[in-house]
């Protein structure tokens, strides 16, 4: 006789159900697991063996034949140590319950204690999503299963307590269901906007940028603040609403970012990573592929420091998600998709000594050194960038002058306000947020331009031989600056401001 318990992989974001079942038999003691099990599954056996003797039962002194079904699906993780425990005492007859409707999640220490795993928001996701009554889990894993309504989720610290859970000796309290309020309220702001002095056209650019998801490039000499204004982009971003912190906590939790002090994603990510980074840390891989920085940047920014220093093959990785808002990386055994719609910024000097633009400090680069570094950067990515901004030397008067400039605040309540107008814009288009994600089929439905705008554009596309992708980003570009001003329509000062920004060389 077989015993069945119901347990869950991971699948690049998401959960696939997996039936854990046991058959105890006669014959010389011996575990055996199949169903595509990897290393850490195999090792279960010695972690369960000994925390069922350490919680007062009894392990099987015969063979025992562990199976994880569907059998062609690669299996990976700690967290079927406790559905294979529980499976294995309910075929031995020392508890007795219903399988039917409750889901096992944890890894076990050898004294029977459950420890933390990661990707419990997906599979929690799963488990509601297709039925299941309750979800048993490790109880440092509590927070972030909590989020989702819906299922009973039982946290529990360990094997001795969830068999007198079972066996109805012992009771356990389901979580209470996630308070939004509390969970959305407002961080506090780190890098704010008004101890940046000057910059007033980067600062523009960055709240184009906040509105519209936007992708940024901040050119100027070293210690102008362009780092200073990255990092302050994110305190002008709108506040994360429930879905978005689902899917940011979603990929975190998958990578194994996440532990009992930070379970949870309230802010939006702001990741940067150096750029010594490979194109397997940037856009995601490996032999079991997990999220890649680009991922990891999902509904925020991500920042490249010194932007020509990183591998010319490392950013022609970034191309198709930029354009996509996808990452697919294929692998022999499978191929998984990452969201990876994130707002790059990106910060470099214009030379390799950095002082170019300067007016006030001479550049010591030859032009042959000055040309070679620019053309670090390809023209195939820099036609996804949408803004382009030099960012100047600031004046000593204005460096030391008393008060402050306009807050983080301010600006965000002008791009939170832009955003709306975006969400009431894309209420039908389900996966399309900001204006940036917007494909010719929404660009020709909502970038509508009249005569006087055509011939404009019209002339500044011969002009300046612009390609067909920044003709459509400038559209795009436009109608957010027309959402920031509270216009309608598109006209003609948000075409130039918006190809004001375009790079100078195409």
């Amino acid at each position: 006789m077989t015993a069945k318990v119901y347990s869950a992989t991971l699948v690049g974001l998401d959960a696939q159900p997996v039936e854990v079942e046991v058959d105890i038999s006669s014959g010389l003691p011996k575990v055996i697991v199949v169903g595509l099990p990897d290393t850490a599954i195999q090792e279960a056996r010695e972690r369960v063996k000994s925390a069922i003797k350490n919680s007062n039962a009894i392990f099987p002194p015969s063979r025992v034949a562990i199976n994880l079904a569907p059998a062609d699906l690669p299996k990976n993780g700690t967290h079927f140590d406790l559905p294979i425990a529980i499976s294995i005492l309910l075929n031995s007859g020392q508890i007795f319950f219903e399988p039917k409707g409750k889901l096992f999640i944890g890894e076990l220490a050898l004294d029977g204690k459950l420890r933390p795993v990661s990707g419990i928001l997906p599979i929690a996701l799963m488990a509601r999503n297709l039925g299941y009554r309750k979800l048993f889990i490790p109880k440092d894993n509590a927070k972030e299963a909590g989020l989702i309504d819906g299922i009973d989720i039982i946290p529990v610290t360990d094997l001795y307590q969830i068999i007198g859970y079972l066996q109805n000796l012992i009771k356990i309290k389901s979580l209470p269901k996630p308070n939004w309020n509390e969970i959305l309220k407002s961080p506090e702001i780190s890098f704010d906007m008004k101890f940046v002095k000057g910059q007033e056209s980067a600062k523009r650019a960055l709240e184009i940028a906040a509105s519209g998801g936007h992708n940024v490039l901040l050119s100027g000499p070293p210690g102008t603040g362009k780092t200073l204004l990255a990092k302050a982009l994110s305190s002008i971003l709108p506040r994360l609403t429930v879905t978005e912190v689902l899917e940011i906590t979603k990929i975190y939790s998958v990578a194994g970012l996440l532990n009992s002090q930070n379970n949870l994603v309230t802010t939006r990510p702001f990741r940067s990573p150096h750029h010594t980074s490979s194109s397997i840390a940037l856009v995601g891989g490996g032999s079991i592929p997990k999220p890649g920085e680009i991922s990891l940047s999902h509904r925020g920014v991500l920042f490249l420091d010194e932007f020509p220093e990183f591998g010319r093959a490392v950013l022609e990785n970034l191309r198709q998600p930029l354009e996509d808002g996808v990452v697919t990386v294929a692998r022999a055994a499978a191929t998984t998709v990452f969201p990876a719609q994130f707002t790059l910024v990106a910060a470099q000097n214009p030379c390799p000594c950095g002082y170019f633009s300067d007016p006030s400090k001479p550049c010591i680069c030859s032009p042959s050194q000055i040309m070679k570094y620019q053309k670090k950067i390809s023209g195939p990515l820099l036609d996804r960038i949408d803004l382009c901004v030099e960012v100047g030397r600031v004046e000593y008067d204005k460096l030391t002058a008393e008060g402050v400039a306009e807050s983080s605040d301010n600006i965000q309540k002008r791009v939170q306000k832009a955003r709306d107008i975006q969400t009431e814009r894309f209420k039908n288009h389900s996966k399309i947020k900001t204006n940036s994600e917007m494909t010719i089929k929404e660009i020709k439905e909502f970038c509508i331009l009249s005569e006087k705008e055509k011939e404009f554009l019209k002339a500044t596309v011969v002009k300046m031989y612009l390609s067909a992708r920044s003709y459509h980003r400038i559209l795009k570009l436009s109608r957010t600056i027309a959402d920031l001003s509270g216009s309608e329509n598109i006209a003609v000062n948000h075409l130039a401001e918006a190809i004001r920004y375009r790079p100078k060389v195409e």
